[in-house]
């Protein structure tokens, strides 16, 4: 049983009443385990034969997983085949509606779970805006989105606010997943316990009003916000949206498209019947940890902001090697459009002008001119499906595990190459006719 703290449970105690019981003995069993198929790279039937699944109910694409079968150290994790993620945690992103070409915005994104799941929804179309304010979180999220083949986001690494006055007006959906004083990841995460008070509480949900406040204005007409937290906090829960309501009158709560315990509207609430629309999943109700959701969709006609293209700064006679490169290699065309250093990178269409903005990944990463000669990136191999490279090399699961610890392979090819398990883009190598030169990140290389 976790030594939980008791400010916490004399408030639990308040809130649940009768159920208060349940929910306490909860925190003696051990938590479920969650894996969400990356759809972008792969499919059911790629990884149903390596892992006992049972399917979660309100993620299309999530599915239980024993503790046991650790898929964290396999193959198919490191490719980018699928995404650990907490159950509950699935529940979010799926209330935000996506549809293909949306501009969208995940305001706090790390370590991008819930990214990586915007990112399948808009099947490479579109605009993915990730951003994380902690630098060390911001590399995270990246190295994630690059993992996940996601080819049309950007991740930055800037306050809301500073997002607000370069890019109001111009999201279709926006998640917005606050920083909370993580009362429902306890059992997932001790350290949590540890930092939690009432004080840090009422620091919470004052961000939490400042971050929603930037949301509101990134946002369209007629757009999107979901509003999540990890905690049990009404302060950070209901009390946040109702003040969120009162102050924007042009938002209402709309039901989210799988029904969980409706929100708990209190005493002093202006908005009762809208916060009984809002989420709570409790782990003593369903097979998750603790999350709160709220819908929150602007009543407007839909409208278009204009704004600012990201411009393009690349060198006509390096484009012309890369795209030698290109036509030699790929299947599928990519276009060059911006360069930092020798680094190039394809934009996603639309991507706005990021001039003074923090940026941790611009887009797709396509590679590196090193003595004006092309060497394609790891983010590139991970984006791209099998069919869309020229060379595939092929390899079982031994082969697939002596490549990621970073060994040479045989082959029968010559030229660049991807490596690919089970459907699954690993990453790079080059090929002479009868060695693979492993091309693998040297920082990524592990024994699995």
């Amino acid at each position: 049983m976790l030594n939980l703290p008791e400010d916490f449970l004399d408030r639990m105690k308040s809130l649940l009443k009768d159920e208060y019981d349940d929910f306490v003995r909860e925190y003696s069993k051990d938590r479920h385990q969650g894996l969400r198929i990356n759809t972008l790279k792969s499919d059911f039937d790629s990884i149903k034969d390596e892992f006992d699944l049972r399917a979660i109910p309100w993620c299309e694409n999530g599915y239980y997983y024993e503790e046991s079968q650790r898929p964290g150290k396999s193959v198919l994790h490191e490719g980018g085949a699928f995404y650990i993620q907490e159950p509950s945690a699935m529940a979010v992103a799926e209330n935000l509606d996506i549809q293909e070409g949306d501009f969208v915005l995940d305001l706090c994104s790390a370590p991008g779970g819930k990214a990586s799941q915007i990112a399948a929804k808009l099947k490479g179309s579109g605009l993915l805006i990730a951003n994380e304010i902690i630098p060390s979180r911001a590399k995270i999220l990246s190295q994630n989105i690059e993992r996940m083949g996601i080819r049309n986001c950007v991740v930055m690494n800037e306050s809301p606010q500073r997002l607000q006055e370069k890019y109001a007006g111009i999201f279709d959906k926006i998640l917005v997943d606050a920083p909370c004083s993580g009362e429902g990841m306890f059992r997932k995460n001790e350290t949590a316990i540890e930092e939690w008070s009432l004080e840090n509480v009422r620091l919470c949900r004052q961000r939490q009003l400042d971050i929603l406040d930037c949301a509101a204005r990134l946002l369209k007409d007629g757009g999107r916000i979901v509003y999540s937290t990890c905690t049990f906090s009404q302060e950070e829960n209901e009390e946040v949206i109702d003040e969120f309501l009162t102050k924007y009158k042009e938002f209402e709560v709309v039901p989210s498209v799988y029904k969980f315990e409706k929100g708990i509207a209190f005493d002093k609430a202006k908005n009762k019947s809208m916060l009984e629309m809002t989420n709570r999943i409790f782990p003593h109700k369903v097979e998750g940890e603790g999350h709160f959701f709220a819908v929150l969709q602007h009543k407007g006609e839909k409208s278009q902001t204009k704004y600012r293209l990201q411009s393009s700064n690349t060198d006509k006679k390096l484009i012309k090697e890369y795209e030698l490169w290109q036509k030699q290699n790929l299947n599928v065309e990519f276009s060059p459009d911006l360069m930092f250093g020798q680094n190039l990178y394809s934009l996603p269409k639309g991507t706005p002008d990021f001039d003074r903005m923090k940026v941790e990944r611009a887009g797709l990463g396509l590679g590196e001119f090193k003595k004006d000669r092309f060497e394609p990136a790891h983010s590139l191999a991970m984006a791209l499906r099998p069919c869309e490279a020229k060379n595939v090399l092929s390899v079982d699961m031994e082969n697939a595990k002596r490549y990621i610890l970073g060994e040479m392979l045989e082959c029968d090819i010559k030229g660049w190459a991807i490596v690919e398990y089970k459907g699954v883009s690993l990453g790079w190598c080059k090929c002479d006719g009868m060695y693979a030169k492993n091309h693998y990140p040297k920082g990524l290389r592990k024994s699995l």
